[in-house]
């Protein structure tokens, strides 16, 4: 049986190396490419992913967005002082992964981001701060530390401060898997927000945000969860209950001393969004998840605590606001140093309807 070199072709004879550069030529002439010359990056035996793993420093970020506060104005036309996290392996495109966008958003105080709605699912994920209320299909939603509030797509919004003092916050997006299939749509809305109160909760929350209860006046499945804001409380409460029952004897943590939750769509039980899966984990102090790789990629924030996160055997050390990327197959694990809290987000729900799911963990034997 021949062997992957001896079926390596001979170099071809003058006359036919010319026919064959003529070929080729004619190829490019007629727009088409062939895949026996293409085959080694097209179907690698393996995920090879351009992007990289990569982290962004919060204490970098964070001043970065205030001398923008100051010096680029919030409105039409900008829309959103929004600055998109770049990864290095993507030729300079403002995107974290090739499917997912993430940014760290600044609004100044007592600043006001105009409506507009877009094909794009979105989310915010608040690390530090409040005062800002984003205003959901005219509802308003307030935004405090460690709350996740969805904006589906084709969902008006618009962001407005009630305070003097700015505020941060970072956003995410399925932007770049819309760009690629050329699915999107934008449009403007009110000059300023439809309704400038500032209720403590939402709408959305009143109706949906009761565990374990849905209100017969919404049986109908939605696309996206209906829910504006996964507040921190109810998410700390979560983690805190699945380390007490650990402690105790009984089954509730992912991994020994690993505690993590999915933001779930009440509606169906299954991901906030149809492009964008969302979780949040807590490690003990000393705690390490197993090494893994999955297909897809994500991107954690820390939002309280510090430790690393090891990417394809290299180490990095992270702490509060820090921003990673995971990419597609990459090897990686959590290590905590001090309760290490985080947050996830990823391109998941797209990869496994697509059933390309794939998860390797090292010493997992089935």
């Amino acid at each position: 049986m021949m062997t992957a070199n001896q079926m390596v072709a001979a170099d071809p004879a003058p006359e036919e190396a010319a026919a064959l550069d003529e070929l080729y030529r004619d190829f490019s002439a007629e727009h088409l490419v062939p895949l026996w010359t293409q085959i080694g990056d097209l179907m690698p035996a393996a995920p090879r992913p351009a992007a990289a793993a990569h982290v962004w420093r919060w204490n970098t970020l964070l001043p970065l967005a205030r001398r923008s506060g100051e010096l680029v104005p919030v409105g039409r036309g900008g829309e959103r002082r929004a600055i998109a996290l770049a990864n290095p392996g993507l030729g300079g495109r403002p995107y974290a992964t090739p499917t997912l966008w993430a940014a760290i958003q600044y609004l100044g105080g007592h600043e006001t981001a105009p409506e507009h709605r877009h094909s794009q699912n979105a989310f915010r994920f608040v690390v530090e701060g409040e005062g800002v209320w984003t205003v959901v299909n005219g509802d308003p939603v307030r935004m405090s530390r460690g709350d996740f509030l969805l904006t589906p797509g084709w969902h008006f919004h618009g962001h407005h401060n009630e305070t003097d003092q700015p505020m941060a916050w970072i956003d995410g997006l399925d932007i770049p898997f819309v760009h690629y299939t050329d699915t999107a749509f934008f449009e403007f809305g009110s000059e300023r927000v439809t309704d400038e109160s500032t209720p403590d909760l939402s709408r959305s929350e009143r109706l949906w945000a009761h565990p374990g209860l849905r209100p017969l006046s919404g049986l109908g499945n939605t696309v996206s969860s209906p829910i504006g804001a996964y507040r921190w409380e109810h998410t700390d409460r979560a983690l805190t209950q699945q380390l007490a029952l650990e402690d105790e004897g009984h089954p509730a943590t992912v991994h020994q001393g690993h505690a993590a939750v999915r933001f779930v769509n009440p509606t169906t039980g299954s991901d906030v969004m149809p492009t964008i899966r969302a979780q949040f984990h807590r490690l003990r102090p000393g705690a390490a998840t197993p090494v893994t790789r999955e297909t897809g990629s994500s991107v954690y924030q820390v939002f309280a605590g510090r430790g690393t996160i090891v990417i394809n055997g290299q180490t990095h050390p992270v702490e509060q606001g820090d921003l990673v990327v995971v990419p597609s197959w990459a090897a990686f694990s959590l290590q905590a140093e001090t309760q290490f809290d985080l947050f996830q987000f990823g391109d998941q729900p797209i990869i496994e309807r697509l059933n390309f799911n794939r998860t390797y963990t090292e010493g997992n034997t089935k």
